[in-house]
């Protein structure tokens, strides 16, 4: 999954996430995350173990992830719209059974 996502202007969060000022919902941030971290070495699966929103992310903007390991299991993630940080955490890999 390419590192970069440019949010679409008629992406369906805009409907309800506000009117009049429309914003990406944080939920929509933390799932492409997770799904970039999809394709981090050894297909692990990965859960939000910390998320810090620094800034709202309008339509249009082009977000780049990128991600830094940590402690065993875990890797930093960042997420960019051009120069500014927008949201920063930690990934944990998850226990699969």
């Amino acid at each position: 999954m390419p590192a970069d996502w440019t949010v679409p202007v008629e992406h369906p969060a805009f409907a309800g996430h506000f009117p009049g000022r429309p914003i990406v919902p944080g939920v929509v941030l933390l799932d492409h995350s997770l799904l970039r971290a999809g394709a981090l070495p050894a297909g692990r699966r990965w859960c939000i173990a910390q998320a810090k929103f620094l800034r709202p992310v309008g339509p249009g903007e082009t977000l780049r992830w990128s991600f830094t390991p940590a402690s065993a299991g875990a890797q930093r993630f960042a997420i960019h719209a051009d120069e500014a940080l927008v949201v920063s955490g930690v990934l944990q890999q998850e226990d699969v059974a």
